[in-house]
């Protein structure tokens, strides 16, 4: 839901450069993210203190 905190409960993936990657964005278990926006090909989200874009591979990851 657009607008709405979540907190990160874990990042499910085997690909190592995608945990990395989320990891460097502050993204980890614990960590509060909130929906900024839906898109077509992902949505907006803000991590601490940036808004980044994140397509359905990224965001099917984060576990909340």
């Amino acid at each position: 839901m657009e607008g709405q905190e979540y907190i990160v409960r874990q990042i499910e993936t085997d690909d190592e450069e995608l945990n990395a990657f989320l990891f460097s964005l502050g993204c980890y278990s614990g960590e509060k993210i909130t929906v900024v926006s839906h898109l077509r090909s992902g949505c907006i989200v803000s991590i601490k203190d940036g808004r980044y874009t994140i397509d359905h591979q990224l965001a099917d990851a984060i576990i909340i």
